[in-house]
C-alpha cells in the first residue's frame, strides 16, 4: 500500500510535530496555572458568624482575592524566596534585659513610638508583644515588617527573644520550647507592670505561635491579652515533623534548622554542658533527634512524642478566652493542612482560621517582584487596628460578653 504524497506529508508532521505540541500543551497548561488558576482565590475563614462578620468589616483583606507571586510555585518554593527576596524595613529598637525567678535573662527589644499621634499617652497605648519563630529573634524580616505595621498606626511594639536567641548570654543552663509558657508569663507580668492601664495583644509567628497559644489556653482570662494572632503554627507537633523528615523537606528546611540550634548550643556550650551530652546534641541530623536529645531532657519529657503532645496547641484551644485569629496556608512544609484544627475551631465563637491555597511558611507572597508587604502583613495590621480600636465590638462578636455575663 502507497501513500500519496499529501498522506506521506501529514504522517511527516504528526511524527514531527508531536513533541512539540506536548511541550507547548504542557507550556500552556504550567502558565494557565501559575497566572490564571492560581490568582482568583479568597482566603478560607472559618469562625462563627459574628466572628466573620467583625473580620470581613474590619478587616477586609479576608475577603480580597489572594494572589500568590506567579513565578513561586508552591510552598516550598514561597519559603525559600521569602527569606532570600524580603525587605528588611529599617527598625529602631530599644533592648532590655530583664532578670527571671531561676537567674537567666530575657532580652526585650521594643519599639516605644514615643512619637505616635493617635496615642501620644504613653500609659494607655497599646502594645504588641511579638513572639518569633523557633530560631528567630527580632531581626527577622517578618519581624521587622509586622513592626512597621504596628507602629505606623501608633501603636507600640515589643518583641520577646527567647533566651539565648538574641546573642545575649545564657545565665542559666535554661533554653526555651513550645510547650513551655513560663517565661511567657514573666514578660506578660513585666510589661504590664510597666503599663497596666496599657492593653496587650500577643502576635506569635511558628514555634512563638504555639507558645502564645499554648499560654492563652493555660492562663485562660488571666492571659493579660485583649487578643491574639498567629501566622504559620504547626498544630500539631507529630504531623509537623513527620512532614519535615520528608526527604526534599528535610534537604531544604530540617537540616538547616537544626543547625541553627546546635550553632546555638555550641556557643552557650559552657553553660549547657552541665545538663547535657553537647556532642551528642551536635550530632543532631534533624529537629527530632535535637529534641530527643536536647529539649525533652531540658524539659523534663520522656520521649519526643510525649513532648510534641504537650506542645501542640490545636485540641488546647478550647481553653482560650480572648480572641484569636490564625493565619495558614495549605501548601506550608512546615504545618501540613491535615492537622489544622478545623472541627474544634467550628465550634468555638473566639477563635478564627484564615486559610490560603498558596503560601508556604511565613511567605504569602506577592506581586511578580515580591518585596513589600503581602497579605501576611496587612491582615495582621488590620487585625490588631481592630483589636484595639473596637474592643468591645470584637468581644461581642466572639461571644466573651454573653460568656462572662453568664
Amino acid at each position: 500500500m502507497f501513500l500519496t504524497d499529501l498522506e506521506l506529508w501529514r504522517t511527516y508532521w504528526e511524527c514531527v510535530s508531536r513533541p512539540y505540541t506536548v511541550f507547548i500543551c504542557s507550556l500552556t497548561a504550567a502558565l494557565w496555572y501559575l497566572l490564571g488558576g492560581r490568582k482568583c482565590q479568597t482566603p478560607a475563614l472559618v469562625c462563627s458568624t459574628p466572628f466573620g462578620v467583625f473580620l470581613h468589616k474590619h478587616c477586609p483583606v479576608v475577603g480580597e482575592h489572594f494572589s500568590p507571586t506567579p513565578w513561586c510555585w508552591g510552598g516550598r518554593l514561597q519559603t525559600l524566596l521569602n527569606v532570600l527576596l524580603k525587605s528588611k524595613p529599617s527598625v529602631q529598637y530599644r533592648n532590655e534585659r530583664i532578670r527571671t525567678v531561676d537567674g537567666g535573662q530575657i532580652s526585650l527589644d521594643w519599639v516605644d513610638n514615643q512619637a505616635s499621634g493617635v496615642y501620644p499617652e504613653c500609659s494607655t497605648r497599646p502594645t504588641v508583644l511579638f513572639l518569633p519563630g523557633l530560631t528567630g529573634n527580632s531581626k527577622q524580616a517578618y519581624v521587622l515588617h509586622a513592626i512597621s505595621q504596628a507602629a505606623s498606626r501608633g501603636f507600640r511594639c515589643v518583641v520577646f527573644n527567647n533566651r539565648g536567641a538574641a546573642g545575649e548570654e545564657l545565665l542559666t543552663p535554661v533554653t526555651y520550647c513550645a510547650a513551655n509558657t513560663a517565661d511567657l508569663e514573666h514578660v506578660v507580668q513585666h510589661v504590664k507592670g510597666l503599663y497596666p492601664q496599657a492593653p496587650v495583644l500577643g502576635a506569635g509567628v511558628s514555634m512563638g505561635g504555639m507558645v502564645l497559644l499554648n499560654y492563652l489556653a493555660r492562663k485562660r482570662t488571666e492571659s493579660g491579652m485583649v487578643a491574639g494572632f498567629t501566622i504559620s503554627v504547626p498544630w500539631d507537633a507529630l504531623k509537623s515533623s513527620d512532614t519535615m523528615e520528608e526527604p526534599l523537606n528535610w534537604l531544604l528546611f530540617n537540616k538547616y534548622l537544626t543547625n541553627n540550634l546546635c550553632r546555638t548550643v555550641t556557643r552557650h556550650r559552657k553553660v549547657l554542658e552541665k545538663v547535657v551530652d553537647v556532642d551528642h546534641v551536635l550530632k543532631s541530623q534533624s529537629l527530632r533527634d535535637f529534641d530527643e536529645r536536647f529539649t525533652c531532657l531540658m524539659f523534663g519529657y520522656k520521649s519526643t512524642e510525649d513532648y510534641y503532645h504537650d506542645a501542640s496547641p490545636g485540641k488546647k484551644l478550647p481553653k482560650t478566652a480572648v480572641p484569636i485569629l490564625c493565619l495558614n496556608a495549605a501548601d506550608d512544609p512546615f504545618s501540613p493542612k491535615n492537622g489544622f484544627p478545623l472541627t474544634i475551631v467550628q465550634e468555638l465563637s473566639n477563635v478564627a482560621l484564615c486559610l490560603t491555597a498558596h503560601g508556604g511558611h511565613i511567605a504569602f507572597l506577592q506581586g511578580f517582584f515580591p518585596q513589600s508587604e503581602s497579605l501576611m502583613e496587612r491582615l495582621f495590621g488590620q487585625f490588631v487596628q481592630a483589636a484595639f480600636e473596637h474592643p468591645a465590638d470584637l468581644r461581642k462578636a466572639c461571644g466573651i460578653e454573653e460568656e462572662q455575663k453568664s
